[in-house]
């Protein structure tokens, strides 16, 4: 009898599967896609590269059609497919329930044709209930998925590759832009403007350490004085750091009057003025979306979205959780009995509500979003156990250290999620003192938990809640009003207005959410790839916009306004949602999107415009006293502050809003004058270090006397360097030998596209800069005996990394004519 066919995505995935099947079943991965767009010229068949539509990979005047291809490296894929497909008496297509996993069934369709009955297996999680249930209601691929999925691969192809080549023009190479990229990068660098608009301004106030009876010491701040309010961190504007105008002006202490009121409120006598007191009721949060687990990961864990989203991908295809990518906070029956089980045996029956707690969500897409992310199966594995089970797996160690606190922390948000809310009282006390003008009012506040209830399961940010218990309570003594209280002190306080702060991986993961940009399942690899084109800097937890990242959002708000506009790109989410739902169609929307539609230009004329490199590469600082324009400038060889002829480079480290006036003039007046590094000791001639044009470069020889200059090597700092390194750099081109054969000199060099070396007219690449002064006479001779590439960068193996876990192929590390990158033979990710 003729076996049933199982294809998923993940070799992980099928070997977990495979265990919940009995031998009538044969279960294998496709590795991902098996087909898509091609990434490089030489993928393009040969039958349409002559096509205008060809670098594209999309037929634009015949509907948008895709060009698909199967890559090299799913070739062999794709050949085991099939000769498994031959064998089998029916095909069940088991990919990822999300649109994403539609397409990829599409594709196993449409490239292995299969003449067998073929159903489509959709389940939430890997469990053998979850399987077997798959395989008693199987379904058809269902058709509005795959068109939005299309749609989206389309319309980013679209953005990316017309956009992209515009800012390789007028910014410089290896820039890119993208739907939602784009959109994630201006948001970043508009925060970065309003961090460089601030101006802090400083205000005090008082605190006092206060006791009554009975007994219990608290501190206590100044907030009013006279009958009038004093002045906080929201009356001043974060433009000019003064006090904002208003009806009725709050007061402001400075430090010597801050003093002055401490020292004339010494003697007074203090009363309580007023006690209120409040009960609240804090209510448990909803489980895991696929957003907020991203967020919760980044804050609690420390872990980036991309690597939080890969160890749940280990945990969902290992069986331990339910799948990962969801809009969804609901949870299944099953899970909520599971819950509730728990809760009742861990905690205790106070601990459960009396029904089970619905978390509601607004989900257009419901097909993307069944439940939320919770520890998979009819009943809750504990973390420890987990923990346990996971260090018997193919994981790394440190990867399952990861895999089981993120358990730990999804298992805990599951059940809080179905716990009693946190019982407690709020608390205010203000006292005042001191009589007419130096009236004082002081206020404290406090908090205390009557009954922890999902407290004791989870705290949002906190890995322990049974430490963090006491943190969040904050009492304060049983006081009366008109109860006497003694003050042991009162002290100024200085504050200082903070400017906004900068984006978190968190915090842009919230905010693309909530403006409805992408889809939370793409926002790890986002993030991913603004840091590696170098539009970001994670610093301290926190996403540092470059100055590369100003330029591009210049010159894509001057000319791509619409494109990057926050709203348009959520309608953009909500017609490829309406695509999904069979409530809109692919290619009016493709249509109007490239060419136009009424007044509104499409990206086809957009592209046209004629754009200025100098004025979009130009950043605009501040006029100085004598009015001239201090700006920054971004080009090919580097980032540099330029005033009326003057240069300066900008160190690497230096933040956009630590570019004060203060900085920016030291730096020019450093970089505007040559810094002598030192002599020569050869021939005694003086060597500067130089800002030019194109960079820092070091120059041997005063300028009457025909010097010689060089620019520094990539990472070479002007700040740290030497005058041995400067004498290094000016050594170049060297001399390493001459060809045993031919008797041409061999030099080395640094030029626009690297380390070389040459003979004669020869050229081959060096692996880095590095070799330069390494490399010896018969390491050049055998680059010179290999075979000369042929039309295109010859990479060269820096690093073996060994075997893909998954698939099997050889991963190295290569050197690529724009740097380094890692390669599995199919799929090239750039190294930052």
């Amino acid at each position: 009898m003729a076996k049933s066919l199982v294809i998923v995505e993940s070799p992980t995935k099928a070997r977990t599967i495979a265990r919940f099947l009995d031998d009538s079943y044969v279960v294998e991965s496709s590795v991902g896609h098996i087909r898509d767009l091609p990434n490089s010229a030489d993928e393009i068949p040969p039958e349409v590269k002559k096509e205008p539509w060809a670098r594209l990979g999309i037929d634009i005047e015949h509907d948008f059609r895709p060009l698909y291809i199967i890559p090299r490296g799913k070739q062999k894929v794709v050949a085991q497919l099939r000769a498994a497909l031959k064998d089998a008496g029916e095909l069940y297509l088991a990919t990822d329930e999300d649109r994403e996993g539609e397409s990829i069934s599409w594709h196993l369709m449409e490239v292995l044709k299969p003449k067998v009955p073929v159903r489509r297996l959709v389940f939430h999680e890997i469990t053998k209930d979850a399987i077997q249930d798959a395989l008693r209601a199987p379904r058809q691929i269902d058709q509005r998925l795959v068109n939005a999925q299309e749609t989206r691969r389309v319309l980013d192809r679209l953005y990316g590759y017309e956009v992209s080549p515009v800012l390789w023009k007028r910014i410089m190479p290896q820039l890119s832009a993208g739907r939602v990229q784009s959109v994630a990068v201006r948001i970043i660098v508009q925060r970065e403007r309003e961090r460089m608009a601030f101006r802090p301004a400083e205000y005090w106030d008082l605190e006092g350490t206060f006791e009554g009876t009975p007994p219990g010491a608290f501190a206590a701040t100044l907030i009013a004085l006279g009958g009038k309010r004093l002045a906080a961190g929201k009356d001043f504007d974060p433009a000019t750091g003064r006090l904002r105008e208003s009806r009725e002006p709050p007061v402001l202490l400075d430090g010597d009057g801050a003093r002055e009121l401490a020292g004339r409120l010494a003697a007074a006598s203090w009363r309580v003025a007023k006690v209120e007191r409040k009960p609240y009721l804090a209510q448990p949060p909803a489980p895991f979306t696929t957003s907020t687990l991203q967020q919760e990961a980044n804050r609690k864990l420390r872990l980036t979205p991309r690597v939080a989203m890969r160890s749940a991908q280990a945990l969902y295809e290992r069986g331990y959780i339910t799948y990962m990518r969801t809009d969804s906070t609901v949870l299944s029956e099953q899970a909520l009995s599971a819950a509730r089980a728990q809760i009742g045996t861990l905690y205790g029956r106070e601990y459960l509500p009396p029904e089970p707690r619905i978390h509601r969500t607004k989900v257009k897409n419901a097909q993307e979003a069944h439940e939320a992310i919770r520890p998979a199966g009819e009943s809750f594995r504990l973390p420890d156990a987990v923990r346990a089970e996971l260090r018997g797996s193919d994981l790394q160690s440190e990867e399952q250290e990861r895999a089981a606190r993120l358990y730990e922390m999804i298992w805990k948000r599951t059940v809080a999620s179905q716990m009693v809310p946190a019982r407690g009282q709020r608390l205010l006390i203000q006292v005042e003192g001191g009589a007419g003008a130096d009236q004082a009012l002081c206020q404290a506040t406090g908090k205390s938990i009557d009954f922890p209830g999902f407290l004791r399961a989870y705290v949002e940010g906190s890995d322990d809640p049974e430490a963090e218990l006491g943190d969040q309570e904050k009492l304060l003594p049983a006081l009366r009003e008109g109860d006497a209280v003694g003050c042991r002190g009162l002290g100024p306080q200085q504050h200082v207005t903070q400017p906004p702060p900068r984006y978190s991986e968190a915090a842009l993961i919230k905010a693309l959410e909530q403006e409805g940009i992408g889809r939370p399942s793409t926002y790890a690899s986002i993030i991913d790839t603004i840091v590696q084109r170098g539009y970001t800097l994670r610093q301290r937890n926190m996403l540092v916009p470059t100055f590369t990242a100003f330029a591009v959002v210049k010159l894509l708000e001057g000319y791509f306004a619409k494109l990057v506009d926050v709203q348009f790109t959520a309608r953009m989410e909500d017609a490829l949602d309406a695509i999904s739902r069979g409530e809109g169609e692919s290619l009016p929307y493709l249509q109007a999107f490239y060419f136009g539609a009424g007044e509104l230009k499409g990206l086809k004329d957009l592209i046209q415009a004629q754009i200025d490199p100098r004025e979009v590469s130009t950043i605009p600082l501040y006029k100085d006293a004598k009015g001239r324009a201090v700006v920054v400038r971004v080009g090919k060889f580097g980032t540099f502050l330029e005033r009326d002829g003057e240069r300066a480079s900008i160190p690497e480290e230096l933040e956009p809003d630590q570019l004060t006036v203060a900085r920016v003039e030291r730096l020019l007046e450093q970089g505007s004058s040559p810094r002598p590094l030192g002599t020569e000791p050869a021939g005694g001639k003086a060597v500067y270090l130089k800002a030019g044009r194109y960079g820092p470069y070091v120059q041997l020889g005063e300028q009457g006397e025909a010097p010689r200059m060089k620019s520094l090597l990539p990472g070479q700092s002007p700040a740290t360097l030497t005058l041995a390194e400067a004498l290094q750099l000016l050594s170049l081109p060297r001399t390493v030998g001459s060809d045993p054969e031919t008797g041409e000199p061999l030099l080395v060099d640094y030029g626009r596209y690297g380390a070389y070396a040459r003979r004669g007219k020869e050229y081959r690449n060096l692996t880095g800069p590095e070799q330069l002064f390494t490399i010896g006479a018969d390491e050049v001779v055998a680059l010179f005996r290999q075979e000369k590439p042929k039309g295109r960068w010859q990479a060269q193996v820096l690093l073996d990394l060994g075997a893909h876990p998954d698939s099997g192929a050889p991963l190295s590390v290569r050197s690529g004519k724009f740097g380094a990158y890692v390669t599995d033979g199919t799929t090239n990710a750039s190294l930052p």
